[in-house]
């Protein structure tokens, strides 16, 4: 009981914190809207998350066999927390360590198919929305050495502001002398070029790197990228819609 308050109470002063420098960076750059401030349109903005993978489709594995999915869904929840806990209205595609996939689907290749046209579903029933979706890089052949998080974007207008905000906040508190650049997401994945809304896609880290892989399963180091994500996403204009 006495590790769960104590946890709780360091997941509380993590927002708190966010709060604290969001209103500090927001009050510097006059270009930036208030975290709270009302959407100009009157109707509810999104923040959908989504843990990549899921299901039979584990994503990469790490090399003493630690599947990205799982990962993915721990930083996802954390992520949704922090978001809900400072009055964003969230989603997230999937909440447990199933894919969403419809019944019928058979195969692999079918299941895997029909999870990212539910997810597409999903997030196109928002008129507003922003998608996060969490993953984890690996290299094949295997570069140990590569490590660090980076951020990639869709092609809708706010998403690349969004991208190189999260990147910039990712540079500064988690790849330190490791600098890397926001890009837009290559054509083939799917999720990102098919929903409407302005998305990002946030690699946290590599599984082919042993010490990166160590770090990713610490909750810690877990909630820390959580809080360093939400401090990006809030510092938009696009973000900062409720």
């Amino acid at each position: 009981m006495f590790l769960v308050l104590r946890a709780k109470r360091i997941f509380m002063v993590l927002c708190l914190t966010i709060l604290t420098i969001g209103g500090i960076i927001i009050t510097c750059n006059r270009t930036l809207v208030p975290v709270f401030a009302p959407d100009a349109t009157g109707q509810a903005h999104y923040y959908i998350i989504d843990a990549g993978h899921g299901g039979e489709d584990g994503g990469a594995v790490s090399g003493d066999g630690i599947a990205e999915s799982d990962l993915n869904l721990s930083i996802a929840v954390k992520t949704e927390k922090l978001l809900s806990f400072l009055g964003k209205n969230t989603a997230m595609t999937r909440s447990d360590g199933n894919a969403v996939y419809t019944d019928g689907a058979a195969t692999l290749r079918e299941k895997k198919r029909s999870d990212l046209e539910n997810r597409v579903s999903m997030v196109n029933e928002y008129t507003h929305a922003t998608l996060i979706s969490i993953h984890q890089n690996s290299l094949l052949p295997s570069v140990p050495a590569v490590h660090g998080a980076q951020v990639f974007y869709n092609a809708v207008e706010g998403a690349q502001v969004l991208a190189e905000q999260t990147q910039q906040q990712l540079n500064q508190s988690i790849n330190l002398e490791n600098e890397k650049a926001a890009k837009e997401i290559d054509s083939s994945i799917y999720l990102m070029q098919h929903v409407n809304c302005p998305a990002i896609l946030i690699e946290c880290g590599f599984l082919s790197n042993a010490a990166e892989t160590q770090l990713l399963q610490d909750v810690h180091y877990q909630t820390k990228l959580a809080a360093v994500i939400v401090s990006g996403i809030l510092q938009t204009t696009n973000g900062a819609s409720s």
